[in-house]
């Protein structure tokens, strides 16, 4: 029988059991109100606290510092790709460089060649995204509009070890799959973002921290819907927000102060659990092909392959036989992947390298 504890599915992820809990009951009624979650306005005195308690949880998480802006959008981290180039490159007659590190990636770049100059900064797409650059390696514009790149890229396997410190350009940083699953420190970055469904919580909303100085670079003359200074002023209820995923993420922060302690603490516990899988793994090199160079091996997705697609099949069904969901790869890429979210414990992911090591040695 698969429970939730052992979902180690790249996304949508499992969420904490108590969060489980929580929302089963927020769906009959909030606590506080009596009404649905599902059905409550989100121009109520109770949605705008639950914004502002959700922006206060992260600001402590992440120490955010006070001259970011923290907005809850909306598109996944899919919008943002032309969010940013139609806000920081269109009519600069500047370039944005880009890191092509892997699968998501690659399609950012795509989306800003609409809006002007886009140059490959850095590319291993040749050799199938199997590593990651040195941050002073790159050969940048300095008057690049800004660096863009994916800290944590969940189809091969890959994650930036550190950040980008000094290198003359805004960062812009796409975190979907790693925020909150370790310390970062936010002030090395002119804008982050990261879409719910991996750490965050439910698919719906997308998280946006911007300094206030880049953001007074922000174009104002495109759609309201695109615009952040719109989102700013309308402390991110210009529309119709998705009150159920944001509700879902401010229990999602709520957990990790009171039950992990903090991002520090996540951190060291997701460690455990990545060196766990990774050295079950190479206990057996012929029969687990691990696809990511070892410096650059992501703790949130451990991506690898079997002999053939056939054993790869059959490790599959045993897998769902043993309880174990969401261990199938990519499309892009196939094999195996299992992604080891905040919400995955200790001990899914010890009976799942012993799973491994069980199959392997058959």
């Amino acid at each position: 029988m698969i429970n939730n504890q052992r979902n180690f599915s790249a996304g949508p992820g499992a969420l904490p059991e108590c969060v489980l809990q929580m929302v089963q009951e927020a769906i009959q009624a909030l606590p506080e109100t009596g009404i649905s979650v599902l059905g409550m306005s989100h121009r109520s005195d109770w949605f705008m606290q639950l914004l502002q308690k959700t922006q206060r949880h992260l600001r402590i998480l992440l120490g955010i510092p006070n001259d970011y802006q923290v907005l809850f959008l909306q598109g996944g981290s899919s919008l943002q790709f032309s969010m940013i180039p139609m806000a920081f490159l269109r009519g600069t007659g500047k370039t944005a460089e880009y890191l092509e590190t892997g699968y998501w990636s690659a399609k950012a770049p795509l989306e800003a060649a609409h809006e002007g100059r886009v140059r490959i900064a850095w590319s291993d797409k040749a050799a199938g995204y199997r590593s990651l650059p040195d941050w002073g390696q790159l050969q940048l514009d300095p008057n690049a509009a800004y660096l863009h790149y994916v800290s944590n890229e969940t189809v091969e396997g890959l994650e930036f070890g550190s950040e980008p410190i000094g290198l003359g350009v805004p960062i812009v940083c796409d975190m979907s799959s790693n925020l909150l699953s370790r310390p970062v420190d936010v002030s090395h970055f002119d804008l982050i973002y990261a879409h719910a469904q991996k750490n965050l919580g439910p698919a719906g909303v997308t998280l946006v921290i911007i300094k206030d100085e880049f953001l007074a670079l922000a174009r104002k003359d495109v759609p309201s819907m695109l615009n952040y200074h719109t989102h700013m002023r309308a402390q991110s209820v210009y529309n119709t927000p998705c009150v159920f995923s944001i509700y879902v993420l401010h229990l999602v922060t709520q957990w990790m102060l009171g039950k992990v302690g903090g991002v520090k603490a996540m951190g060291e516990i997701n460690t455990q659990k990545a060196s766990l899988i990774y050295q079950a793994l190479a206990q057996f090199p012929a029969h687990y092909r691990i696809h990511a160079q070892a410096p650059f091996r992501s703790q949130m997705n451990v991506a690898f392959h079997l002999q053939s697609p056939a054993r790869e099949k059959d490790f599959l069904a045993k897998a769902q036989s043993s309880g174990f969901h969401g261990l199938e790869g990519h499309r892009s890429l196939g094999g195996i992947r299992i992604s080891l979210y905040n919400a995955i414990g200790v001990e899914a992911t010890q009976a799942l390298a012993e799973f491994l090591i069980e199959d392997a040695s058959c």
